[in-house]
């Protein structure tokens, strides 16, 4: 009856019992990554593992000085991908795959005593880097020759084994770490107790700054209570002057309002009575004045008409002087007539100058409304005889 066997992808599939395979001469196929027919009885399918193992290592050893050390270090290896390694793998350890971990543990000791032997204690503690890729390389041949590929060597741990030189060798670097841890330890409190000093330097100030603040705000509230309660008072002061202001403002419009009245009531009439008694007396005095004018008036023109009727006579009476003269006229009839005729003018000028003064007389005896300026009269000429 045919199987198919498969593989894990850490496993490789080794096939024995039938004829070697190609030109390696090895008694088995090997199948990686895939399935294979195996027929039973006649062929043989086992397994080898290509997983990653540890192997520890625990070993006393000497330093270059003779110095007794014990080195912890563990190795990561597995079996190689490739068929040359997994057949040599195969050949030591398919039947007891754990011996694997011992032989490489036992390998890898062999190797660390011989390079810590070549090192000082100093060198082996500085440089374990260095420690551990000797120890790989000196290993790396037998390991191939194993089908077995190192992967990393970690040295865990170097120990004097209570010797004390190891501590004597860390004690100057200790005094140091510790003269070091000393300094940034003072160098820290110092810190501290500045940061400390800071902090309550700045609470300080913040507790005075709270302070003045408080207390400017306390003066503000005591300032605005202060106003507050002269606010009172004051407003109603104020209130008050306004008041009295208002009714001054309404006493002087009541006072012009009674001015007004009284002027309406008393002034305006009596002013207007009185008014109309100038009126009425003026045109009483106008009447009268004009009454005399007409009465002088008439009394000049009835004496004027008495004169005019007077005047024949009077030239007359003027001629009859003139018979008895001794006149001379040198030119005859013409010398005659002037004469007469100058008589006749001087009777017209007594004429006017008799009318002139009656009326001066009547001007006086009747009271004029306006003064008229005075008017010079013309003296009549005389007669000459």
């Amino acid at each position: 009856m045919f199987g198919y066997r498969v593989p894990a992808p850490n496993e490789a599939l080794l096939i024995s019992g039938a004829r070697p395979s190609g030109d390696s001469g090895l008694a088995f196929r090997i199948v990686v990554g895939r399935g294979a027919f195996v027929i039973p009885i006649v062929r043989k399918a086992s397994l080898l593992t290509l997983a990653m193992r540890e192997a520890n290592v625990d070993e006393q050893c000497v330093s270059q000085q003779g110095i007794s050390l014990r080195v912890s270090a563990v190795i990561a290896f597995k079996v190689g991908s490739d068929d040359p390694s997994i057949a040599a793998a195969a050949q030591r350890f398919l039947a007891n795959q754990d011996q694997m971990d011992e032989l490489t543990g036992q390998i890898f000791a062999g190797h660390l005593r011989s390079i810590v032997g070549s090192m000082t204690v100093e060198a082996i503690i500085r440089e374990r880097q260095t420690l551990a890729g000797n120890v790989l390389d000196a290993s790396k041949v037998e390991m191939g020759n194993l089908g077995l590929v190192v992967d990393s060597l970690q040295i865990k741990s170097i120990d004097d084994l209570n010797s004390g030189y190891i501590e004597a060798l860390s004690s100057p670097q200790r005094a140091a770490v510790n003269q070091a841890a000393k300094i940034a330890e003072a160098r820290a409190a110092q810190a501290s107790a500045e940061a400390e000093q800071e902090s309550a330097r700045r609470q300080a100030e913040y507790a005075r700054q709270t302070a003045v603040q408080k207390a400017q705000y306390q003066s503000e509230i005591d300032q605005a209570q202060q106003m507050a309660a002269q606010a009172g008072p004051l407003a109603a002061a104020k209130a008050q002057q306004a008041v009295l202001e208002e009714q001054a403002k309404v006493a002087a419009r009541n006072a012009e309002l009674r001015e007004a009245q009284l002027v309406a009531e008393v002034i305006k009439p009596a002013q207007a009575d009185a008014e109309r008694v100038r009126i009425a007396a003026q045109a009483q005095a106008a009447a009268t004045r004009m009454s005399a004018e007409a009465a002088a008036a008439e009394g000049r023109i009835a004496l004027e008409q008495a004169i005019i009727a007077q005047l024949p006579e009077l030239v007359r009476g003027a001629a009859e002087g003139l018979k008895g003269s001794n006149l001379t006229v040198l030119n005859g009839a013409e010398g005659l007539n002037q004469a007469v005729a100058t008589i006749a003018g001087q009777g017209a000028v007594v004429l006017r100058t008799i009318l002139s003064g009656l009326s001066g007389i009547s001007d006086t005896a009747v009271p004029a409304a306006q003064p008229t300026p005075p008017t010079d009269a013309a003296s009549p000429p005389a007669l000459e005889r």
